[in-house]
Protein backbone atom coordinates (compact mmCIF):
# COMPACT_ATOMS: atom_id res chain seq x y z
CA UNK A 1 0.00 0.00 0.00
CA UNK A 2 1.67 3.31 -1.21
CA UNK A 3 0.95 6.27 1.40
CA UNK A 4 0.89 9.46 -0.49
CA UNK A 5 1.65 12.50 1.17
CA UNK A 6 0.89 15.49 -1.18
CA UNK A 7 -2.26 16.27 -2.55
CA UNK A 8 -2.91 16.77 -6.41
CA UNK A 9 -3.24 20.12 -7.32
CA UNK A 10 -7.64 19.39 -7.73
CA UNK A 11 -7.66 17.72 -4.60
CA UNK A 12 -5.76 20.57 -2.44
CA UNK A 13 -9.06 22.63 -4.83
CA UNK A 14 -11.56 20.45 -3.81
CA UNK A 15 -10.33 20.62 -0.37
CA UNK A 16 -9.79 24.65 -0.11
CA UNK A 17 -13.34 24.64 -1.47
CA UNK A 18 -14.84 22.29 1.86
CA UNK A 19 -13.06 24.49 4.29
CA UNK A 20 -14.02 27.69 2.64
CA UNK A 21 -17.57 26.04 2.56
CA UNK A 22 -17.52 24.79 6.44
CA UNK A 23 -16.19 28.05 7.69
CA UNK A 24 -19.27 29.89 6.43
CA UNK A 25 -21.41 27.44 8.02
CA UNK A 26 -19.99 27.92 10.86
CA UNK A 27 -20.20 31.63 10.63
CA UNK A 28 -23.88 31.37 10.33
CA UNK A 29 -24.96 28.88 12.70
CA UNK A 30 -23.08 31.62 15.15
CA UNK A 31 -24.60 34.24 13.92
CA UNK A 32 -27.69 32.91 13.70
CA UNK A 33 -27.41 31.64 17.34
CA UNK A 34 -27.41 35.34 18.47
CA UNK A 35 -30.76 36.18 17.07
CA UNK A 36 -32.74 32.99 17.76
CA UNK A 37 -35.21 32.76 20.72
CA UNK A 38 -35.93 28.92 20.19
CA UNK A 39 -34.18 27.46 22.41
CA UNK A 40 -34.67 23.78 20.83
CA UNK A 41 -33.35 25.66 17.78
CA UNK A 42 -29.88 26.81 19.28
CA UNK A 43 -29.51 23.57 20.49
CA UNK A 44 -29.41 22.27 16.78
CA UNK A 45 -27.50 25.12 15.63
CA UNK A 46 -24.92 24.46 18.36
CA UNK A 47 -24.53 20.82 17.49
CA UNK A 48 -23.90 21.98 13.54
CA UNK A 49 -20.81 24.28 15.10
CA UNK A 50 -19.68 21.79 16.62
CA UNK A 51 -19.62 19.32 14.42
CA UNK A 52 -18.35 22.13 11.73
CA UNK A 53 -15.70 23.11 14.11
CA UNK A 54 -14.93 19.55 14.06
CA UNK A 55 -15.28 18.89 10.39
CA UNK A 56 -12.78 22.46 9.97
CA UNK A 57 -10.19 20.58 12.29
CA UNK A 58 -9.84 17.43 9.94
CA UNK A 59 -9.99 19.16 7.02
CA UNK A 60 -7.00 21.21 7.83
CA UNK A 61 -4.97 18.14 8.77
CA UNK A 62 -5.62 17.45 5.27
CA UNK A 63 -4.40 20.52 4.01
CA UNK A 64 -0.78 19.65 5.11
CA UNK A 65 -0.26 17.56 2.44
CA UNK A 66 -1.53 20.19 -0.12
CA UNK A 67 -0.03 21.52 -3.20
CA UNK A 68 0.65 25.31 -3.26
CA UNK A 69 2.88 25.72 -6.31
CA UNK A 70 4.35 23.72 -8.77
CA UNK A 71 7.53 22.15 -7.39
Amino acid sequence: MVEQTELAFHETMDLHEMLNFKTVCLMKSKLMQGICFDNDLKKLMQKDVDQSIKAITELKTLYEGARTNSK
